[in-house]
C-alpha cells in the first residue's frame, strides 16, 4: 500500500534542491538495462504496467515511497541507489538535461514539444541542443530590458546625442534624397507628398479600426499594405505615415537589444521630423529669425503644421549646428515625471545613480513644471529661472496625449535668450533642486508639523516600476499583429 508519501522534487527543480524525477527515472532505466532487463519484466515484478514504468522512467511520473522501494529490490539494489543526486555517467547528464531542457519555457515558448531522448541521438547532438537553449536565454535576458538596463540604454544614447550636437547628417541626406525622389521641393510637406513616398516604397496606405493596441502601424512587407489606425488618422497624418514608413527607409532590421531598439526609434522620429521640416528650408527661416531676434518654437510648428514637440525636437536638431546656440529639451508628465531630456548646454538635470534623467522627478521650480499651474494655454509661457549652474531661459507649452498632459519645454542659457521671443518675461524662478534644501525637502515648519502625522497613498505610474516588456519589439503582441496579417492580407 503507498503511504502517498514523496522522496522526490518536482520535475523542474535543479539538483541542489533535491533529486528530480528525471534523475530517479535515468537511474531506474540505466540499472535495469545493466541488468538486462526488459522494461517488461520490471514492470512485472513490481506489480505495475510497461506503460506507467515508461512514465517513470522519463521522468514524467513521480513514483511514491514503496514503489521506489519496490523497483529497488527488482533491481537488486538499496533505495540509495535511486535516490543518488549524482547520474550514473555523462551521458545520462545530458540526457537529464536535455529533457529538463524541454520542459522549460523557452522550448515552449518556440513551440517545440517534448520529445523522448533516444539512445541512437548522438552525444553531440544533445550539447548542440543546449548550447543552442543556453544562447537563446542569453539574447532573451539581453532583450529583457529591466529598468536598470533600460536607463543604462538611454544614458548611452544621450551621450551620442550630446556629441553630436543632436545632429546626424546621414539621417538629413537620407530625407533630402526621399523628398527628391518624389519630386516635392524644398518646403513644408503636404499630405500628399507623403502619399507619394508611401507609394515610392511600394505601399498602399489602409485605414483600419481594428489595429492591434500595442502598435501604432503595421507593415505588410509582403503585400505592400501599410495599416494604420483610424483613431490616429484624426492627428496628423503625415506624421503617422512617415514614422511607419522611417524604418524601411533606413533600412532596419529586427533589433538584437534594447539599446538598439531605442536607437532605432530615435532615428525614426529624426528621420520623420527631417522630413517635415527640411534642413534647408528650416535653417534660411531660422537664421533669418535669429538675425532679427525673434526665435520661436511656435513659429516654426506654425510654419510647418506639426505639433509642438515636433518643432521643439526639430530646434535641437538644428540650433546649436546651424545657429551656434547651446539647447536642453525637456519633456514632463503632468506627475512631474521626466519622459525625454537632451541637452548641451550644461544645464544640471536630476539624475540617477547611472546618469539616467528619463524617470527622474522634475524640479517643481522649473518652467516645465510651473507651465501646469497656468491658465493660459493658448500661449507660450516663458520664465527665467536660477539654477545652481547658470541662469536658463525656457519656453513651454501643456500638450495632451493618451497618457495624460505632458509639458514640452526648450530653454538656453542666458546669454542666448537674447535671440528669442518672449526673451522679456516677467517671470522669474529659482531652483536649487543640486541640493536638499530645494523643492524635493518641504519648507522646515511644514515637516515639522505634518511629517509624523501624514501618511500618503503613492500614486506611482505602474510602467515605471514593472520590468520593460521583451522581445524585439518591445511591447508588442506579435501574435496579434500577425493574426491582424492574416485577417487583412488580401486573398
Amino acid at each position: 500500500m503507498d503511504t502517498g508519501v514523496s522522496l522526490t522534487a518536482p520535475a523542474a527543480a535543479s539538483d541542489d534542491e533535491g533529486v528530480d524525477t528525471l534523475t530517479i527515472g535515468k537511474r531506474i532505466r540505466q540499472l535495469r538495462t545493466a541488468r538486462g532487463m526488459t522494461l517488461d519484466e520490471l514492470a512485472a515484478a513490481v506489480g505495475r504496467a510497461p506503460s506507467q514504468m515508461s512514465m517513470i522512467e522519463t521522468g514524467r511520473r513521480e513514483a511514491k515511497l514503496t514503489l521506489l522501494q519496490a523497483i529497488a529490490r527488482a533491481l537488486g539494489t538499496g533505495l540509495d541507489a535511486l535516490l543518488d543526486a549524482e547520474p550514473l555517467d555523462a551521458r545520462a547528464s545530458l540526457e537529464v538535461a536535455v529533457e529538463r531542457a524541454m520542459r522549460g519555457s523557452t522550448f515552449q515558448a518556440l513551440g517545440i514539444t517534448p520529445f523522448r531522448v533516444g539512445k541512437t541521438v548522438p552525444d553531440e547532438a544533445l550539447a548542440a541542443m543546449l548550447a543552442l537553449q543556453a544562447e537563446i536565454e542569453r539574447l532573451r535576458d539581453e532583450r529583457s530590458a529591466t529598468p536598470e538596463e533600460a536607463r543604462r540604454a538611454n544614458v548611452a544614447l544621450r551621450r551620442l546625442m550630446r556629441t553630436q550636437d543632436n545632429h546626424f547628417p546621414e539621417l538629413e541626406r537620407t530625407a533630402s534624397e526621399i523628398r527628391a525622389a518624389v519630386d516635392h521641393p524644398d518646403g513644408p510637406l503636404t499630405q500628399r507628398a507623403a502619399s507619394d513616398i508611401a507609394a515610392y516604397l511600394g505601399f498602399s496606405l489602409h485605414y483600419v479600426p481594428d489595429l492591434p493596441q500595442t502598435t501604432r502601424s503595421i507593415a505588410d512587407v509582403k503585400n505592400g499594405r501599410l495599416y494604420l489606425s483610424t483613431r490616429v488618422a484624426k492627428g496628423d497624418p503625415r506624421a503617422s505615415v512617415l514614422q511607419a514608413l522611417s524604418s524601411r527607409m533606413l533600412g532596419h532590421t529586427e533589433p538584437k537589444s534594447y539599446g538598439e531598439f531605442l536607437r532605432q526609434r530615435v532615428e525614426t522620429n529624426y528621420l520623420t521630423g527631417a522630413l517635415l521640416i527640411p534642413e534647408a528650408h528650416a535653417v534660411a527661416a531660422l537664421t533669418e529669425a535669429k538675425a532679427r531676434r525673434i526665435l520661436s518654437i511656435e513659429d516654426l510648428r506654425d510654419t510647418y503644421s506639426v505639433s509642438y514637440e515636433t518643432a521643439a525636437h526639430r530646434f535641437t536638431n538644428l540650433a546649436t549646428v546651424h545657429l551656434g546656440i547651446p539647447v536642453h529639451f525637456l519633456k514632463v508628465h503632468e506627475s512631474g515625471t521626466i519622459t525625454k531630456a537632451y541637452e548641451n548646454d550644461d544645464v544640471n538635470f536630476p539624475t540617477d545613480r547611472l546618469g539616467s534623467i528619463e524617470g527622474q522627478m522634475c524640479c517643481r521650480r522649473w518652467t516645465s513644471r510651473v507651465v501646469f499651474d497656468e491658465d493660459d494655454r493658448f500661449n507660450p509661457y516663458y520664465q527665467y529661472t536660477d539654477t545652481g549652474n547658470g541662469t536658463y531661459w525656457c519656453t513651454a507649452r501643456v500638450e495632451q496625449s493618451s497618457e495624460g498632459a505632458h509639458s514640452v519645454s526648450v530653454g538656453v542659457r542666458f546669454d542666448d535668450t537674447k535671440w528669442f521671443r518672449g526673451r522679456d518675461t516677467p517671470n522669474r524662478g529659482v531652483s536649487r533642486h543640486a541640493v536638499e534644501v530645494c523643492c524635493r525637502r518641504p519648507p522646515a515648519d511644514l515637516e515639522a508639523s505634518w511629517r509624523d502625522n501624514a501618511w500618503p497613498n503613492v500614486r506611482t505610474p505602474r510602467t515605471l516600476l514593472a520590468t520593460l516588456p521583451t522581445g524585439a519589439f518591445p511591447g508588442v503582441d506579435t501574435t496579434e499583429v500577425y493574426e491582424f496579417l492574416e485577417a487583412h492580407a488580401p486573398k
